[in-house]
């Protein structure tokens, strides 16, 4: 996976450094979420996997897929990844431009993980005393792990706040067999 995120980051870069100068950063998000549901399609993948499909067919094939929603420089993207043979990369483009969208926007990424369902306000709370604690923007992704008994783990770039029953159980466990 390693070897994929490396040879994906050029691109990524590229891209989202032509979107940032053309101030065209959400049109850029928006092909690239729409390239990477095209080449996740069961039919594409196998078009781009299949030794009998050529590099134009295969071309032609996307674009033909996603039609006027792609600009000029767009289509010349998809070019350039199909003539590399670097269509299957799109997926790590595409996140890999996000991130650096969100850091050029000053947006945090914030992992909630509850042991239970919490609500609107709870996440809005949250979120509240993150920002105040990074001085950022902060975008929450909460989930529910059944697995923590009680409490919440934050997850935030390589932070984690962990105050859930089973992070102090480990702790206490972990204290005892010192």
């Amino acid at each position: 996976m390693a070897e994929t995120v490396t040879i994906a980051r050029p691109y990524a870069e590229a891209a989202f450094k032509l979107a940032q100068e053309k101030n065209q950063l959400e049109p850029w998000s928006q092909m690239l979420d729409l390239l990477d549901l095209v080449v996740r399609d069961a039919d594409v993948a196998r078009c781009i996997g299949d030794p009998n499909v050529s590099a134009q067919q295969l071309q032609g094939l996307i674009l033909g897929v996603c039609g006027e929603r792609l600009d000029g420089a767009g289509r010349n993207f998809v070019e350039v990844l199909v003539q590399n043979d670097r269509l299957t990369l799109l997926p790590e483009i595409r996140a890999m431009f996000d991130q650096l969208r969100l850091e050029h926007d000053g947006v945090l990424e914030a992992e909630i993980y509850s042991a239970f369902a919490i609500d609107d306000a709870q996440v809005a709370q949250l979120v509240k005393k993150l920002e105040s604690r990074y001085q950022r923007k902060v975008r929450a992704q909460v989930s529910v792990d059944s697995k923590l008994i009680g409490g919440i783990k934050i997850v935030v770039g390589d932070k984690v706040v962990d105050a859930t029953v089973r992070g102090r159980l480990d702790a206490m466990s972990a204290a005892l067999i010192r």
